[in-house]
């Protein structure tokens, strides 16, 4: 169908034209080449995928050949848009139907079962599954990085300190502008281990000398990501549920952060903005942080023993109970599964995951909500030893890579599509101007000596 369709983009047009202009083609020709309706067709122009102009005479619209050429080679297969006003985007990176999740068709959690972090962040780029890979950090972006990251307040929280990094790592790096695919993947390759490696070890101060952790650029990313997360020691069952963790959070198709990014890569913004863009939304208490939320509450519960006062204390100020329910997902959160899995196996996190199955019970009493991968998450993180904001810190360095994922795929769409209309509620015009509002001058503070 798609050879098919571009020949005939190429040799079908609406007639009328300047010989030496690109060929257009009407709308009922542009609908039979997509295997949609003509109305159809107009939905791809609201939607930034298409556009249109109107026909010599004014009498309906024509299209762009090659534009629609490339369009059909996109989809691959004649099937009708959304609903209109919708925001739909086609992407081959993440499937979520029938309560499970699948990484270029493939369950994403038999992946991120059998392979770590960086193995299941190059499937998701590349479609290559390249086992034992490992990502470097380049010498210049991480001096900046960790120079940068020693310059915040002591009380910067981790999301400051990556944010700082990766605007750090980017000034450091004058190929950043290189949109090409592979220069896009040489970025991302050397800023996720950056980011990794500029965060200070817990227990010492943020400096821009060496901390390093042992097995260096060799070690994987779970494992240089532990020591910057708790002082406890790592053991293997632990790594396991980390390393696990990292691969499956590694995308979870268009979730806020990722729009973000999307939109910008769609202004062609280079890499490291990407990423810049997707931590600012990330850093919001109903996404990547949520998982302190549900830290705080896990806390509480082993300390006072019991989920039935601190659910009751949730409620009683009406406030949803942490780490359950999922708004896309019926049952279980998958990533949620895989990972109480893993924790049984994880001597030290007994305490927390029974815990975590008290909130569940106690909860179920009233509505039954199940746990969600931010409660898996406060396992790990309250039983090894972490602060309430290490979820969020796995999250965000997981992340980076569906981020750098998606903008590999918008790069190759129209520029700057997504460009919505404001439904304007002010004032109509004309206004006057407005009259300039006098304030008295603000008094003295009091010298608090006298």
């Amino acid at each position: 169908m798609t050879h098919e369709a571009t020949r005939g983009a190429g040799t079908e047009g609406s007639g009328g034209e300047d010989p030496g202009e690109a060929r257009r083609l009407t709308t009922r020709e542009t609908a039979e080449l997509l295997g949609v309706k003509p109305e159809t067709v107009y939905a791809y122009v609201s939607r930034g995928q298409l556009s249109s102009r109107r026909s010599p005479g004014g009498r309906g619209s024509t299209f762009d050949a090659a534009e629609v050429a490339a369009l059909v080679r996109r989809t691959g297969r004649r099937e009708p848009v959304p609903v209109a006003g919708e925001l739909v985007f086609r992407t081959g990176i993440t499937l979520i139907e029938h309560d499970a999740y699948y990484f270029r068709g493939v369950d994403a959690t038999e992946l991120a079962r059998e392979y770590g972090y960086e193995e299941v962040a190059e499937w998701i780029w590349t479609g290559e599954l390249r086992p034992g890979v490992r990502f470097t950090a380049p010498a210049e972006s991480l001096a900046a990085a960790r120079q940068t990251v020693a310059a915040l307040p002591a009380h910067s929280g981790s999301t400051d300190r990556l944010r700082v990094a990766v605007a750090a790592a980017a000034a450091a790096d004058p190929l950043r502008f290189d949109l090409s695919p592979q220069g896009v993947l040489s970025s991302a390759r050397g800023l996720i281990p950056t980011l990794v490696a500029a965060l200070p070890v817990v227990g010492e101060q943020p400096t821009a000398g060496s901390h390093d952790v042992a097995g260096g650029a060799s070690a994987s990313l779970a494992r240089q990501l532990w020591p910057r997360l708790t002082r406890q020691p790592a053991d293997e069952a632990s790594l396991a549920v980390l390393d696990t963790a990292l691969a499956l959070l590694t995308d979870h198709d268009l979730a806020a952060s990722t729009l973000a990014a999307r939109v910008a890569a769609s202004a062609h913004a280079h890499p490291y903005a990407v990423v810049s863009a997707g931590l600012g939304v990330l850093e919001g208490p109903l996404h990547g942080a949520a998982s302190g939320l549900a830290h705080r509450m896990l806390s509480e519960v082993v300390e006072r023993g019991s989920a039935s006062p601190v659910v009751a204390d949730h409620l009683r100020a009406g406030r949803r109970v942490p780490g359950l329910g999922h708004r896309i997902y019926t049952g279980e959160d998958p990533r949620a599964q895989v990972l109480f899995g893993l924790l049984e196996d994880v001597p030290q996190a007994a305490r927390a995951l029974a815990a975590s199955r008290d909130v569940v019970a106690t909860t179920a009493r009233h509505t039954p909500l199940h746990a969600n991968v931010d409660l898996a998450l406060a396992v790990l993180s309250v039983a090894c030893g972490m602060s309430a904001e290490a979820g969020e810190t796995v999250f965000a360095v997981s992340r980076t890579a569906g981020w750098i994922a998606h903008a590999l795929e918008e790069y190759t769409e129209r520029p700057l599509r997504m460009r919505p209309s404001g439904q304007y509620t002010g004032p109509r015009p004309p206004q006057p101007l407005p009259a300039p509002v006098l304030r008295p001058a603000p008094l003295p503070r009091a010298d608090p000596a006298n």
